[in-house]
């Protein structure tokens, strides 16, 4: 498996796979693939965090990564990274690629300075790559979910230490 930054001749593959993947899924609106196209053309994009998984040059996998912010009480902001989203085709999950493309986006996020990524995901899958609630570190997601799909993930030690405050998400993720 080869995992490799999104490029412009992918969208088309990269919006019928995300469809795929959440189209028996419960708990979406399975609009996800929507969201990528409206975050793809926003100031929290960034390409190096737009990544595909390929099998013999087939793209089963991607995930997304973008800028969100942590704002406190008295306004100050953080800068994080949200998981949004992580996506296999039906007929190649199960096989660790969702896995392996968090663990690729972590990487890279970390190599360009990013401290920490936050997500609203499966409370099973996410805590074996770390993933705790967010509810621990005084961070709260600005949606009525329950806590224990709130995670969050510190790349660096102690990333969040002085942090906590609601999540701020880029317009896109309410259009």
């Amino acid at each position: 498996m080869n995992i490799r930054k999104e490029e412009k001749k992918d969208y088309k593959k990269v919006f019928s796979l995300i469809e795929n993947a959440f189209k028996d899924e419960i708990y979406t609106d399975h609009k996800e693939q929507y969201l990528v196209e409206r975050l793809r053309k926003s100031a929290s994009f960034i390409p190096e965090l737009s990544l595909v998984a390929e099998i013999d040059e087939e793209i089963v996998g991607y995930i997304l990564l973008t800028k969100i912010k942590i704002i406190n009480d008295t306004l100050h902001s953080s800068e994080s990274l949200a998981l949004a989203p992580v996506a296999v085709l039906k007929r190649f999950q199960g096989n660790g690629i969702g896995g392996q493309l968090i663990l690729e986006a972590h990487r890279k996020s970390k190599e360009l300075g990013f401290k920490s990524v936050i997500l609203l995901g499966h409370e099973k899958y996410y805590p074996k790559f770390g993933y705790e609630m967010t509810k621990k570190y005084g961070i709260k997601l600005p949606f009525d979910v329950p806590d224990e799909n709130c995670m969050l993930i510190e790349l660096t030690e102690n990333a969040l230490k002085d942090v906590s405050g609601t999540v701020e998400y880029p317009k896109e993720f309410y259009e």
